[in-house]
């Protein structure tokens, strides 16, 4: 069975990481949505609202799974059996530090390969901050989100 990690802090999850997911599920046997903690950011959500909300949004795909991890992420991809780490490119500007990373993570374990996946052109602009930002402000992020999210953050917001 070939098993890839999405890792990434999903805060929340866009429509953009819902397209990278979906793909990837088509590519390979089985799909672990890893939810990190991020010590540089300030979640809105608990890192067990994020699962939640990843598992409620990837019910229907029955290859996907999803899960809180710590550490290493190279780590944690061999602990699952995990083949290759999947990253999320929407710009040229996300490529400078996802090429770092890749580079750190091959040297920390050459087994774990990285794969770059880019979201539909629709969604290169998106990203959790500007959804949050959009969010607190009332603006409208029906577009951005799937609906369960969307309610989440109204929830969590109370706006």
């Amino acid at each position: 069975m070939r098993t890839v990690i999405y890792p990434g802090s999903f805060d929340p999850l866009t429509n953009g990481h819902l397209d990278v997911i979906q793909r990837a599920a088509s590519l390979f046997d089985r799909v672990i949505v890893a939810v990190a903690q991020n010590e540089g950011k300030q979640p809105l959500f608990t890192l067990e609202e994020r699962r939640e909300h990843v598992t409620e949004v990837t019910r229907e795909l029955s290859n996907v799974e999803a899960d809180i991890f710590e550490g290493l992420l190279v780590d944690y991809a061999v602990r699952r059996g995990a083949c290759a780490v999947v990253r999320g490119l929407r710009a040229v500007s996300d490529f400078e530090f996802e090429f770092q990373l890749a580079l750190m993570n091959r040297k920390l374990n050459s087994s774990v390969e990285t794969i770059f996946m880019m979201p539909r052109d629709t969604y290169t602009f998106l990203s959790s901050r500007l959804v949050k930002e959009i969010a607190r402000l009332g603006g409208d992020v029906t577009p951005f989100v799937p609906p369960r999210i969307c309610a989440a953050l109204k929830e969590k917001l109370k706006c």
